[in-house]
């Protein structure tokens, strides 16, 4: 392939993948619990540098123009959103460091931990507290479902769960210690290593009861970035054609000269 058109496919393909990720984040600035996500590209070294091969014959003036870019493992910004009043006793949020955590399937046990910031929860059909979006059950601080029989539902600020002012159990909010192990499993579920979670100790946030923490996502700034991301691809389809063209130049008219 011409190495310019190489560049150019580097980049058109880095580019449509940020504004696929900055597109998504604009999708969910509505999303309970929401945490967007953050793409970052590398550049890419050239094959001599890249696959080790010091003796192999190459040529300076390309190498000095690099050789595109790789996209590098997206980030999660766990930064807190805004909090917003409800009033449904099953609404809860948390200020400050810390994840629910949910229960997961029979290939999650003892390997990976749900965890989220959105806290829709109900009482399912069983009296258990589950997440209104998964119908996944929410844990207690010793990793065990939460009960509850009929009654007035209230949640003290450590977590502390009460029906009709008596405790039936405590949700747990966990602090993970390593913030980079932490990825997506879908919608407002994150994962992360089961061993994260059970030596983390118990995180210093407080449950809100009758608030929901808002979507992450700045819409201005998600926006703004969905608009540069295109201008990426534009510029790099240009770069494309341009190049195209010298080759269709240069072989129909320049080789037929020779």
């Amino acid at each position: 392939m011409n190495y310019g058109l190489q560049i150019s496919a580097s980049g058109l393909l880095g580019a449509m993948y940020r504004q696929d990720v900055f597109s998504n984040n604009l999708a969910n600035m509505d999303t309970v619990g929401f945490k967007p996500d953050i793409p970052s590209m590398k550049q890419r070294l050239v094959a001599r540098v890249e696959d080790n091969i010091a003796g192999a014959p190459s040529d300076a003036m390309l190498e000095r123009l690099g050789a595109g870019v790789l996209a590098m493992p997206t980030r999660v910004d766990l930064a807190q959103g805004s909090a917003k009043v409800t009033g449904n006793p099953f609404d809860v949020a948390i200020e400050g460091d810390g994840f629910f955590q949910l229960q997961g399937g029979p290939r999650d046990a003892g390997r990976t931990a749900l965890l989220t910031r959105d806290g829709r929860f109900t009482r399912n059909a069983e009296g258990k507290l589950v997440q209104a979006a998964s119908g996944a059950a929410v844990l207690d601080h010793t990793g065990r479902s939460i009960t509850l029989p009929p009654g007035e539902v209230s949640i003290a600020s450590n977590g502390r769960v009460f029906v009709d002012k008596r405790e039936v159990g405590r949700i747990g909010v966990y602090d993970i210690p390593n913030k980079a192990a932490i990825t997506k499993r879908g919608g407002t579920v994150m994962e992360a290593p089961a061993s994260q979670v059970v030596t983390a100790a118990e995180s210093a946030g407080l449950v809100k009861q009758g608030q929901l923490e808002e979507s992450g996502v700045d819409e201005i700034k998600a926006l703004m970035a969905v608009q540069g991301a295109s201008r990426e691809v534009d510029a790099n389809v240009s770069v494309i054609q341009a190049t195209d063209r010298m080759l269709e130049r240069a072989i129909n008219t320049f080789g037929r000269l020779a």
